[in-house]
């Protein structure tokens, strides 16, 4: 879907912000580009739609190079949130979805019907909405305004620079949520650039982190928690993150693979997980069951257990205070 290829980015002829950088995003991703301020992930996001060209490299969309279409149309074919929102204050919230479909001369009937759609899509009522000003709405109205604006030309990419970072937490994870469901509802590919480990985590299907506008390491966030790739990454992220994240652990993550008594464990009459099994999954049985040991058991061979004692360990992690429980 898209391509960077070997894609560096100089200002002034001199001043290096993105270095032979590489990635491959695939259709229908969320991707996630994380870093400290100044690393290059918002110069790399820009130089897809072409608000910032590349030095050298080449960047392709669905195998062309971009460089061959014409930067306006590029741009009106591709979805953009920015965390300013950008609304047209001289323009009415519907007005304001349909610039671009207008532009591209759209059926108006049609632009009418997406725009009622859009709002709705994004938790707005289009009969409370429709015809505000932007000035007229909470800085998370207009955020959900300057989404349905990005997806209202049905683009199958949209860029997303830190678009929650000036919001509440309560109001961010509201929109972050949303953007999840969209992804689901719509399957678009989604560029998100954030320097917000915990949102990266959250909402991205990969992540690419960068430093010194070099990617560190792409890969899933379950990997970058468990594997990351070099103490820059691990110092990033955090150490406890992946605690933080119980959602991502799994049998394999807490188990005892060097067990005095493991072999002689007879797990045929025994409740038993396996190395993929869910950190909630092993925790219900723990609790329903009583167990002080839980074998993991993959493909019929005991490869580790989980003891009551890791079990207790893990919930102070994840629970402080929960020692005594």
């Amino acid at each position: 879907m898209i391509q960077l290829i070997d894609v560096s980015k100089t200002f002034n002829g001199k001043d290096m912000v993105v270095d032979n950088l590489s990635l491959e995003i695939k259709q229908g991703e969320l991707v996630v580009l994380v870093g400290e301020s100044g690393c290059g992930k918002t110069t790399t996001m820009k130089m897809i739609n072409r608000l910032e060209e590349a030095s050298s490299g080449t960047i392709k969309i669905n195998g062309k190079d971009i460089k061959e279409t014409n930067a306006i149309d590029l741009r009106r074919n591709i979805g953009y949130v920015i965390q300013q929102v950008g609304l047209f204050p001289h323009l009415t919230v519907g007005q304001n979805i349909g610039v671009v479909p207008r532009l591209t001369k759209n059926d108006p009937a049609k632009i009418a019907k997406r725009t009622i759609e859009l709002l709705e899509m994004t938790g707005l009522k289009h009969e409370d909405y429709l015809n505000r000003y932007p000035k007229e709405l909470s800085g998370g109205q207009q955020q959900r305004v300057g989404v349905a604006r990005a997806l209202a030309n049905n683009p199958d990419i949209v860029l997303m620079d830190e678009p929650f970072s000036a919001l509440d937490p309560i109001t961010r994870c509201q929109l972050q949520d949303e953007l999840l469901n969209l992804q689901k509802e719509l399957h678009k590919t989604f560029v998100f650039v954030t320097h917000d480990v915990d949102e990266a985590i959250k909402i991205g299907d990969k992540i690419a982190v960068i430093q010194d506008g070099r990617i560190m390491q792409y890969d899933t966030p379950e990997t970058i928690l468990k594997k990351p790739a070099n103490q820059f990454i691990q110092n990033f992220v955090g150490q406890d993150r992946l605690w933080k994240t119980p959602e991502m652990l799994r049998a394999l993550d807490i188990m005892d693979d060097n067990y005095d008594n493991m072999k002689a464990i007879e797990v045929k009459d025994m409740v038993f997980v396996q190395p993929d099994t869910p950190l909630s999954e092993v925790l219900k049985l723990h609790e329903k069951h009583n167990l002080s040991i839980i074998p993991v058991v993959e493909q019929g061979v005991t490869v580790g257990v989980i003891t009551e004692p890791s079990i207790l360990s893990l919930l102070a992690e994840i629970i402080p205070g929960s020692e005594g429980l």
